[in-house]
């Protein structure tokens, strides 16, 4: 059960979102949640750091026996099996490699919900120090009233300021958008 008192619905939805609420349901009666979360965000890891394996996991030129032979010789190398293993070997098999990392973003989400914990993503121009970072946590920790999982992005468009999206809100205060702000009360005034 979601922390709202529904099951995973309003969480994730589509091909991603069942696929993540079955692993989900599976390792929590298996009380494997944080081991299976462990080695999702291992293989999400790998995604980041290669290239080779992000192609293909989202190219349809390979066949699904390639596929699976690649993700299987990946797996056993990094030394993820179990429930993730087999989670990430039936995608290959069933063709849904692509949907993957919507599939751990939303299995993140799930068990995030599941202790209690807000997700926040939180965009700043350049990455502040550690202090600030923390000011940060305490700050949307206090008006969440929950634990704050944030994700920082650094997005040099910003220009400076921060973008915080939490749940349904999202506060914009960056110099971006004030510029822009300026720029189209300039030309209404002309």
């Amino acid at each position: 059960m979601a922390q709202n008192g529904s099951e995973a619905g309003p969480l994730v939805a589509g091909v991603a979102g069942r696929y993540a609420s079955a692993l989900f349901e599976l390792a929590r009666d298996e009380r494997q949640v944080d081991a299976v979360a462990e080695s999702l965000n291992q293989f999400d890891g790998l995604l980041k750091e290669s290239a080779d394996l992000r192609r293909l996991v989202r190219s349809p030129v390979f066949s699904a026996e390639e596929q699976e032979a690649a993700i299987g010789a990946v797996l056993d190398k990094a030394g993820i099996g179990g429930l993730a293993g087999n989670f990430i070997r039936l995608a290959a098999s069933n063709r849904r490699l692509f949907a993957l990392p919507d599939m751990i973003d939303a299995f993140r989400a799930l068990v995030q919900d599941s202790k209690g914990i807000v997700r926040a993503q939180v965009r700043v121009a350049e990455r502040p120090s550690d202090a600030v970072i923390e000011e940060i946590k305490a700050s949307l920790r206090d008006i969440a009233k929950a634990d704050v999982d944030v994700d920082l992005v650094v997005d040099p468009s910003l220009i400076g300021g921060l973008v915080v999206k939490m749940g349904s809100r999202m506060v914009d205060a960056s110099l971006k958008t004030k510029l822009n702000g300026i720029r189209l009360a300039m030309r209404a005034a002309r």
